[in-house]
């Protein structure tokens, strides 16, 4: 059987990930972190990623990043097939291609210079000219121009966290990724810096992929998707709905619908709470027709 050839994804799709697997092997033990995630962003579009630790969001945002390399599968950034580059690439994808926000500020800024030292500080590697300008438009971009001068030891956590995200900007990247970036924060900062994330995305186009815990920030992102056991389960999209309230329709409010991703062979992962409710576990038979344009699934032995 002839081998099947990954074609490049259409111009409009910024992230495209075909049945990606991630094998890590220590000794004797092999622990599978994706099992076959396919994952499509477009260009522009500004989306989350949740799911439990050990579920592979970390690891996908990893790979994304330029820090980890895919075992099988088909992962494409930007028109390019990561499973393909060199350490060369990595080191010019990296520069040019994407941006990182950790977690962790230790990982994004250098405590003894000031806020613009820090986001002057890739550019200077880079061989970036008009560098002072471009890390004051940063700054201001973020809402801490008045901070420029501070060092880290004079900011606030939430303060600390835009001076990272404009670091993460500095060499202009198509792709940005966020690691928790709330997840230190208060309520207050945490909407903050989602709405610093919007300005960015509907002012410079960047495509943004947020990884949270945090359900009151998903909740404000129009595209969450989930990932679990290593491959993408199911996706929270925004749409307009509206409440009832004692039978009457109240005023209008933007809603989350959750839908269950079929993968390329047709597979899905029905949540967990249902499996419970009918007292199904992996590995039992089930019944499955199609009625109405409806397709139902029944338990080993259930009579309608």
């Amino acid at each position: 059987m002839p081998k099947k050839v990954m074609l490049a994804p259409p111009e409009n799709i910024m992230v495209q990930a075909e049945n990606l697997v991630k094998i890590y092997r220590s000794r004797d033990v092999e622990v599978m972190a994706l099992q076959g995630l396919d994952l499509t962003v477009e260009r522009g579009e500004l989306m989350g990623l949740i799911g439990s630790s050990g579920s592979g969001k970390s690891t996908l945002l990893n790979m994304l990043g330029g820090l980890d390399r895919p075992s099988a599968g088909s992962l494409y950034v930007d028109g390019v097939d990561l499973l393909k580059f060199t350490e060369k690439d990595f080191i010019e994808y990296k520069r040019r291609t994407v941006g990182f926000v950790w977690q962790n500020n230790a990982r994004n800024l250098i405590p003894y210079l000031t806020a613009k030292q820090n986001v002057e500080m890739p550019m200077l590697l880079s061989g970036y000219s008009g560098k002072s300008q471009r890390a004051n438009e940063l700054l201001d971009m973020v809402g801490l121009s008045h901070r420029k001068n501070s060092r880290l030891d004079q900011m606030s956590g939430g303060e600390q966290q835009r001076v990272a995200i404009a670091i993460a900007l500095a060499n202009n990247p198509k792709l940005l990724l966020a690691d928790e970036p709330t997840g230190s924060v208060d309520t207050a900062t945490s909407k903050l810096i989602l709405d610093v994330f919007r300005e960015l995305n509907k002012s410079m186009g960047v495509t943004i992929i947020i990884v949270t815990h945090d359900t009151k920030l998903s909740a404000q992102i129009d595209r969450v998707v989930a990932i679990r056991d290593g491959k993408t389960s199911t996706e929270l999209v925004r749409r307009a709905g509206a409440l009832k309230s004692f039978g009457e329709l109240s005023e209008e409010q933007e809603v989350h619908e959750e839908l269950t991703v079929l993968d390329r062979a047709g597979r899905l992962q029905i949540p967990k709470e249902y499996l419970e409710e009918l007292g199904l576990k992996g590995g039992d038979k089930v019944r499955v027709e199609l009625e109405d344009g409806r397709i139902l699934i029944y338990p080993r032995g259930y009579e309608k």
